[in-house]
């Protein structure tokens, strides 16, 4: 399965970006239905941090606290692409983010994905 994160960009705090994530390639009879979809993120010189998580048919979500209520993730498996949606952003939400897919329900380790996606950088100016 690849992975191809998008929609990245330099916006000012308070705005919003919304990141894709469309997979595609092989699966050996598994399609992208099949797989949780979660989203990380990395600063240079820090852990990769969970940001949000979906379920594959969409039904659960799990969001870290730092971004409940300003983030949404969702999904659509007709078009195999996940989305997220983030609003009222901040300085330190800056980061490389990262899609990334899982065998497992709504995992928040990172060590539970199977498959990443190459990042999009996120920039949010003060």
């Amino acid at each position: 399965v690849q992975l191809a994160e998008s929609g990245g960009g330099l916006v000012q705090a308070g705005g919003s970006l919304r990141l894709s994530c469309a997979a595609s390639g092989p699966t050996s009879g598994l399609t992208f239905g099949s797989f949780a979809m979660g989203w990380f993120r990395q600063t240079p010189g820090k852990e990769r941090e969970f940001v949000a998580a979906i379920s594959w048919s969409g039904d659960y979500t799990n969001y870290a606290e730092s971004v409940k209520g300003r983030f949404t993730v969702s999904r659509d498996n007709a078009m195999n692409t996940v989305y997220l949606q983030m609003g009222s952003l901040k300085p330190e939400d800056t980061a490389a983010y990262y899609c990334a897919a899982s065998f497992k329900l709504i995992p928040t380790m990172s060590r539970d994905y199977t498959y990443w996606g190459q990042g999009t950088q996120v920039t949010v100016s003060p």
